[in-house]
């Protein structure tokens, strides 16, 4: 069972005692991502991320790392449009060890300008990855278009311009601000003891209070975009608004999902890529966001056979929205997703990113039986009522990278 403790400073701490294990899990979440970022610090939460692995005011960067090694400790972080999580996977006897490191660097990074210059060439060459994977990069460009003007249109790694003026400073000032009790949740998952949770519970009531940015409201916007590159596909993403997370449809639109484009059965893998032969890659998904979200397509193929490809994704979605699902469909579906994310839950980093997420965005724990209801609620009419909110064609939106054509071939594929 998942419990909650609320420390006097506000820090939430939530954890789920699993003793049939060895092993435990333990995330430090803070709500702070490139969603936050003023536009002369895009990238500052990214690179703040690389940095708290660089070094404490009392170990060094090799230190940290021999550390959680003599340990047996798998640890890593990342950081997302809203969210930034640092975390470490031990045996339950090392915990102490393990939340030791994490606060360590949680609280005291030194932001050492030397190790700063090092880390900021590590950064772009990891802009310069994204840039060399197009399928990452069609995405972004999508990303950027819907949400344009908005922080949540801004890339979570930044950009060289912004990168580049970055100073030690201004990183720990930024850290200082947004890495405040109230915006952090620890997490918790496997095999601990009552007095090592109260230890690490003792430790975090020692951060001080503060006041992070506001998290700025954010609208989906109708976009074209198209992006020159010399590669051997083409790849396209169309989306429409999605929803945030957190709504009351959310299990509906992961059923619609599935159905369209989740899996190897879904409709358009098979009308795509198994009778028409056109593409190796083609998938639907959900991206959700606090109050915003996109529901997209996404395929990589031929220049020669996009065309035909983009009216067979109309073709299929067309279909669906006249004739509507099956109830086998809607069975499979939910079978599949259950069966995902049960499957997920055997593992204590999942189920500690989930008991994390879960205290963002509710406030409280959802465990499986709720998951399972939710799942079980939806209905053929439940999913053709969402496919109808989601499917606006009037908000239709393209993105598409490679040996791209011009804006009226594709418009008029679109029907735009």
């Amino acid at each position: 069972m998942v419990e909650k403790i609320t420390l006097p400073n506000g820090l939430r701490v939530v954890h789920e005692h699993l003793d049939h294990l060895r092993s435990c899990a333990l995330g430090i979440w803070v709500e702070s991502g490139s969603r936050h970022e003023p536009a002369e610090l895009c990238g500052i939460s990214h690179f703040i991320e690389h940095m708290l692995f660089k070094g404490t005011a009392t170990r060094t960067a090799a230190q940290l790392a021999a550390d959680f090694d003599a340990i047996g400790g798998q640890s890593n972080a990342f950081t997302t449009k809203e969210q930034t999580c640092y975390y470490c996977r031990c045996l339950g006897e090392y915990l102490p060890t393990a939340a030791e490191l994490l606060c360590d660097m949680y609280f005291n990074s030194s932001f050492d300008q030397e190790q700063l210059e090092l880390e900021r060439g590590v950064v772009l060459e990891e802009i310069g990855m994204y840039k060399d994977t197009p399928d990452d990069l069609v995405n972004e460009e999508l990303f950027s278009a819907i949400y344009d003007g908005y922080k949540l249109g801004r890339p979570i790694l930044g950009f060289k311009e912004t990168l580049d003026k970055m100073t030690g400073a201004d990183l720990k000032a930024y850290h200082d601000r947004c890495y405040t009790p109230a915006n952090t949740v620890v997490s918790l998952c496997g095999s601990y003891s009552d007095e090592d949770l109260s230890a690490l519970c003792e430790t975090l009531s020692q951060m001080k209070p503060g006041t992070p940015p506001a998290l700025e409201d954010s609208r989906y916007q109708k976009s074209f975009t198209l992006l020159e590159k010399d590669i051997e596909q083409n790849h396209l993403m169309l989306a429409w608004p999605g929803m945030g997370v957190g709504d009351d449809r959310r299990y509906d639109l992961q059923v619609l999902n599935n159905i369209l484009g989740g899996g190897m059965s879904s409709r358009l893998f098979q009308r795509v890529r198994e009778q028409n032969g056109l593409c190796y890659t083609i998938y639907s998904f959900t991206t959700a966001y606090y109050g915003t979200g996109v529901f997209g397509v996404y395929v990589a193929l031929n220049r020669e056979t996009e065309l035909k490809a983009i009216g067979l994704i109309r073709q299929v979605i067309a279909e669906l929205l006249e004739k509507g699902v099956t109830g086998q469909e809607v069975q499979s579906a939910v079978t599949q997703l259950k069966s995902g994310i049960l499957m997920g839950l055997e593992s204590t980093t999942s189920r500690m990113s989930t008991i994390a997420r879960n205290e963002f965005v509710y406030g409280r724990a959802v465990d499986e039986d709720e998951i399972a209801r939710g799942f079980d609620a939806v209905t053929p009419e439940s999913v053709l009522r969402v496919a109808r909110d989601v499917f606006d064609h009037t908000q239709l939106s393209f993105a598409a990278v490679g040996k791209v054509r011009g804006e009226d071939e594709y418009k008029q594929a679109l029907d735009l």
